[in-house]
C-alpha cells in the first residue's frame, strides 16, 4: 500500500521562477498577474501527476532572519524584488486560500526553515517539495523529492537521491557541505574562495563532510592539491559559517496539524469567482479536475 502524499509549496521560490518564465500578464484593471498564472499551472501539474492527500504553502516575509544576524551580507548582493512580483504575492496567497489550502509564514524564518520543519514534522508521508530552485536538495531522501521546474513552466523534473546524486556528485544529506565550499552566488554565501562545484564535490567524496576535512587539515595529512589546501586553511572560518547558512532548520514553533492541510475541501464556485476575477477563463475549466478527493 502507498504512503499518502503531501504536497510542500515554496511559493516565493516558484513564484519568482514563474515570473521570468512567463511573458507579463494583466488583468484589465491593471494588476499583473503572470507569476500567479504559472505559481497555478505548476501546482496544477503537480496535483495532477502526484495526486496528494495533503497539500501545504509555506511563504517567506521580508522581515531579516537569523541569517542575516549571523552574517551581515546574507543576500546583499540581490536586486529589489521586481515590483511585478511583490504586487503578486498578497494574490497568490488570495487564491491558495480559495483552494482552501493553509498557508505557513514565520517573520524571522525563511519559507526554507517552514518546509523543512513540516518535512520533520510529517516522517510517514511521501513528500514533495514543489519549487523554482534547488536549496531543498539537502532534505531529499527516501521519502522527500524536490518537484522543480525543468526550461519552462510545463517541463518538470523530480529529484530523488539518484538525480541530486547525478547532478552534484554528493548525496543530498551532503549538500550543505558542498555549499560550505563552494558558496551559492544566489544567497550571497561566500564558500571558499576558488573552490568550485567540481573541486568540492570530489572533496566532499573523500571526506564525508567538512567536519572530517578540518580535522584532517589540523593534522596535515590530507591529501589535497597544495593551492586547494591553501585556501581551505584559509578560508576555514568562511566555510564553517557557510555551512550554518546553507543548513536549514527543522524546529521552528509552528502550530501545524496534518489533517487541516487535506486538500479537495475548496468551494468550486468561489474558486470560479477568484479565476474570473483573475482573467484566467482557461483555469475555471480546470477547477473539475482538482476535486479527486
Amino acid at each position: 500500500m502507498e504512503n499518502k502524499r503531501l504536497i510542500i509549496i515554496d511559493s516565493n521560490a516558484l513564484l519568482h521562477r514563474s515570473f521570468h518564465a512567463l511573458p507579463p500578464l494583466m488583468t484589465k484593471a491593471g494588476q499583473e498577474t503572470g507569476a500567479v498564472y504559472g505559481y497555478l499551472l505548476t501546482l496544477f501539474k503537480a496535483i495532477n501527476d502526484l495526486k496528494p492527500e495533503y497539500v501545504v504553502a509555506c511563504f517567506d516575509t521580508k522581515m531579516p532572519t537569523f541569517r542575516h544576524e549571523m552574517y551581515k551580507d546574507y543576500k546583499a548582493q540581490r536586486p529589489v524584488t521586481p515590483s511585478g512580483i511583490v504586487s503578486q504575492i498578497p494574490v497568490t496567497k488570495t487564491v491558495v486560500e480559495a483552494l482552501q489550502i493553509p498557508i505557513f509564514a514565520k517573520e524571522g524564518v525563511e519559507a526554507d526553515d517552514l518546509i523543512a520543519t513540516i518535512c520533520a514534522k510529517t516522517p510517514n508521508l511521501d513528500i514533495f517539495i514543489v519549487s523554482g530552485d534547488m536549496d531543498n536538495t539537502q532534505l531529499v531522501n527516501e521519502k522527500i523529492k524536490v518537484y522543480t521546474l525543468g526550461k519552462g513552466i510545463k517541463d518538470t523534473v523530480i529529484y530523488d537521491t539518484a538525480k541530486v546524486r547525478e547532478r552534484f556528485g554528493v548525496e543530498p544529506e551532503q549538500m550543505v557541505d558542498f555549499k560550505a565550499l563552494t558558496g551559492d552566488a544566489s544567497d550571497n554565501i561566500p564558500g571558499v574562495a576558488g573552490i568550485g562545484k567540481k573541486t568540492a564535490a570530489e572533496i566532499i567524496q573523500k571526506y564525508g563532510n567538512i567536519k572530517n576535512l578540518y580535522e584532517e587539515l589540523a593534522t596535515d595529512t590530507a591529501i589535497l592539491k597544495p593551492k586547494v589546501k591553501e585556501a581551505l586553511k584559509q578560508n576555514k572560518e568562511s566555510a564553517l559559517m557557510s555551512r550554518d547558512l546553507a543548513q536549514m532548520k527543522s524546529n521552528v514553533e509552528i502550530d501545524f496539524v496534518i489533517e487541516d492541510c487535506k486538500f479537495g475541501k475548496f468551494d468550486a464556485k468561489k474558486l470560479a469567482e477568484v479565476f474570473n476575477s483573475l482573467e484566467f477563463y482557461s483555469l475555471v475549466d480546470r477547477i473539475p479536475q482538482l476535486g479527486y478527493n
